[in-house]
Formats: structure tokens, sequence, C-alpha cells
């Protein structure tokens, strides 16, 4: 059912982002870019990649510890719209914890870092999906089980929380007065993707900001917010964005000194040290280098060859076996590779056209056996 909804969904993005890009040349106020957008999108495909080969661990996992953990297996209450709207806002709840927690610990921020990476603000940054978000994120989610959410009334509620908050990533709503107050904004989400020292860490909250307000973590929009994170990341790849903070921990692990320190690496803030680990040095803030033609060409038709692929895969998901499943998702990783190494210039769009392609027919071989 989630791959279905995310399928018929694509196309009603792709609109939205067209009409905010219309809308921000028409106004002279541009917030996109195409190194940056094509990025951002293929996390976002990366990441459905990801969910269909881990679906286990997402839904699976609550599915396999409901009937041990619930208190209430047969209530009433989750049969009806109002279930819905509860089991909505217990996801809420349980996601600002999280999120939170995402924030303020160096492994779940290794995670979701992937999200903040982007260096612009616009609805292509929400579809910036965090590959291995849901992997270390599941347990969070659990308390809906004690309280008999059902694994089908989990699922919905997690789509809802997660459509809701497409619309909140841009800069062309400005405050929406009383609204701010209660409910996750574009303003108050701006403030929390942006690196200025008063924003850092604030308005975790995916629909409700009230969370934040109950718990210290609110911060009103009062500057202009500047993106991305406060280690900037060089380039557009893909597999480098979701893997340079997992590589970054293991050298403060093999550096730091007994297993308290190592531990404290993985599980304090993302900023702390253990002693006799110096900081980094600092890592100046990359330019955004212009895209030749011919480069960006191949760059959006290896993009649009892999929406297209990705599509393909979450059609046929539920008839694949494990190893159909691993070659296509295999593929796929290559191809959206190619996309970040083209801008990247690290392949010539020659090379990268021709690499996207045999990924290409290896998903189509294998979606149509």
């Amino acid at each position: 059912m989630t791959d279905d909804i995310v399928l018929y969904a694509l196309p009603v993005f792709g609109l939205l982002m067209a009409v905010e890009f219309g809308w921000g040349l028409a106004r002279g106020r541009n917030t996109y870019g195409l190194a940056d957008t094509l990025a951002s999108l293929s996390q976002g495909l990366l990441s459905q990649v990801v969910a269909a080969c881990t679906q286990l661990i997402q839904i699976g996992l609550y599915t396999l510890a409901f009937p041990f953990l619930t208190l209430t297996p047969h209530a009433a209450l989750w049969q009806h719209a109002g279930g819905l709207v509860a089991a909505v806002v217990l996801y809420d709840f349980c996601d600002y914890w999280l999120h939170r927690v995402s924030h303020e610990s160096a492994l779940f921020w290794a995670a979701h870092v992937v999200h903040h990476q982007s260096r612009r603000f616009n609805l292509s940054t929400a579809l910036r999906q965090e590959s291995a978000y849901a992997l270390t994120g599941w347990p969070f989610f659990l308390p809906m089980a004690l309280v008999g959410v059902p694994p089908a009334q989990f699922a919905l509620a997690g789509i809802v929380v997660l459509f809701y908050q497409f619309w909140i990533h841009t800069e062309h709503i400005g405050s929406l007065g009383p609204l701010d107050r209660w409910l996750s904004t574009p303003s108050n989400h701006r403030v929390h993707h942006a690196t200025n020292p008063r924003y850092l860490d604030r308005n975790y909250g995916a629909i409700l900001v009230v969370w934040d307000r109950l718990f210290g973590s609110f911060e009103p929009e009062s500057e202009p917010c500047v993106y991305g994170t406060t280690v900037p990341l060089a380039g557009w790849d893909p597999l480098t964005a979701v893997g340079a903070n997992y590589a970054g921990l293991w050298r403060r692990c093999r550096a730091a000194r007994g297993w308290r320190d190592r531990v404290g690496v993985l599980l304090r803030s993302p900023s702390w040290r253990p002693a006799g680990v110096p900081e980094p040095a600092p890592v100046p803030t990359p330019e955004d280098r212009r895209v030749a033609r011919g480069q960006g060409a191949v760059a959006v038709a290896l993009f649009l060859v892999a929406t297209a692929c990705t599509g393909g895969l979450l059609w046929r998901v539920d008839d694949l076996g494990r190893a159909a499943l691993a070659g296509v998702a295999a593929c796929l990783v290559a191809g959206l590779w190619a996309i970040g190494a083209v801008l990247d210039r690290r392949l010539a769009p020659w090379a990268g056209a021709a690499l996207g392609l045999v990924a290409a027919a290896g998903v189509l071989g294998l979606l149509t056996t």
C-alpha cells in the first residue's frame, strides 16, 4: 500500500515543484539550482530503493511487535476517523523525539544529515529523504503499538505525517500568523534547516510545533536563514552524501581511547570529541559551480531514466524475488551514482550516459523476467 501511494504521489510532487520554480522565476527569486535539485531528488529515489529492500525493518518490525506489545488489541477507536487523527498525533509525537535525538546524537545524525545537506530550500529539499533513517528510527514508534494502533493505521499515519512536510519546504510562503504558533509551517521549518547559530537544533515538529513549545526547542524566524550543514558536503554524489558522516564517525572512534569514549562518539552530540581527538579542520562551503550544458543535459536525462526505473521497481516490488530485488537495487544505485559523478566531473558525460543506460537495461531486464 505504501509503495502505491508514493508512486501515485510522485507526479503531484513534480507538478508542484514546477509551479514553485515558475513562481520563483516570475518573482525574480529562483530558489532552485540544477545540480542541487538533481542531488536532492536522487537522494529521494535512493531512499525509495532502500525502502523497497527493507520493508521488513520499516513496517514489518512494527507488525511483528504489535501482538506482543499491544495492551488493547481490539480497541474500536482505531477503526474510525477519530482513530486515524489520534494515530497521526501519536506518530507526530514519536517522530518529534526521533527527530530531536537525530540532531543531538551523532549516530542518529549520520542517518538524518542527508536531509539537511542541501544549501537551498525548496520543495525538492522535501524529497531529499534519508536512506538509513527508518533503519535506526523504528524503535521510537513502538509506543504506538502499546496503545493498540494497528499496523495499517500506523503505516497510514506515517504517510500523512510524511506528506504534510512536503509543502513546508519553501521560501515563497511567509509567516502564517497564529498558525505558526501551533503547526510546523514554512517559517518554522526554514528555521529548522538553517545553520544560523540561534537556529541550530530547533523546531523538530513534523506537523505540530506544539511539541517544540512544550519541550523547549522552539525558535521563531527572526533573521534570514543560511541553509546546509555546519560541515558542508562538497559535491553531488548521493553515495558520498550518505556515507560521509559514517566515515567520520569511524575515524573518530578509531582515534578515541577506550570503549567509553567510543560509545560517547556514537551517542553524544555530533560535535563532541573525546580528550586527545583534535577538532577537524574547517571545511569551506563549496561554491555552486556552473553546470555545463552538455553535463546538465546528460544528468537530467539520467535522472529521468532513474525515475522511470524506480517507478517500475515500486510497481513490481511485491512480485520480485530477493535476488531480482537485489539486482534491481544495485543497478539503480549505479545509475544514481552516475548522475552525481557527472555533476562532480568525475565521469565524462558520455561515460555517465553509458553507465546509466547499462544500469537501466539491467533494471528493465530484471523487472520483465
